[in-house]
């Protein structure tokens, strides 16, 4: 499966390149002018450290939609399907990454598809798209 992936030693939490990652992904992925809602995110606290939220396809999300929105395609990755969606967040809450966004002008969530564009936007090659073995489900 694909999965979109960090390598902190690399990344220096968008001292640099400003965020070119997140603004990459909401501009062209999801097509909204404000990257801080863009599906990646990346957090300086300003003391040499930070944080990065992205979804890793864990799939644990798929499990609780009540609709069945949420389903791999054949790479791997968890997709929503916006025809079934129901906007109930139940995805959202049972995150423990907190991978999912909210536009407010939209019924569903959102989240990282490990499309990849940020990977070609990140100006220290910090992310990259790596095939992994699909995980199991937890049990809820």
């Amino acid at each position: 499966m694909r999965q979109l992936r960090i390598d902190l030693t690399k990344c220096n939490y968008g001292k640099d390149c400003a965020h070119e990652c997140e603004s990459a992904c909401a501009t062209r992925v999801f097509k909204l002018d404000d990257p801080a809602l863009a599906a990646l995110h990346i957090r300086d606290h300003g003391d040499g450290t930070g944080t990065t939220i992205l979804c890793d396809q864990c799939g644990d999300c798929v499990v609780v939609c009540p609709a069945e929105a949420l389903k791999r395609n054949k790479l791997g990755v968890v997709m929503i399907n916006k025809s079934l969606c129901v906007g109930c967040y139940m995805c959202v809450g049972f995150c423990e990454k907190e991978a999912f966004e909210r536009n407010p002008d939209w019924a569903e969530p959102y989240k990282c598809t490990s499309c990849g564009i940020c990977v070609k936007a990140c100006p220290h090659a910090a992310l990259e798209i790596v095939d992994v073995p699909e995980p199991a489900y937890r049990i809820i």
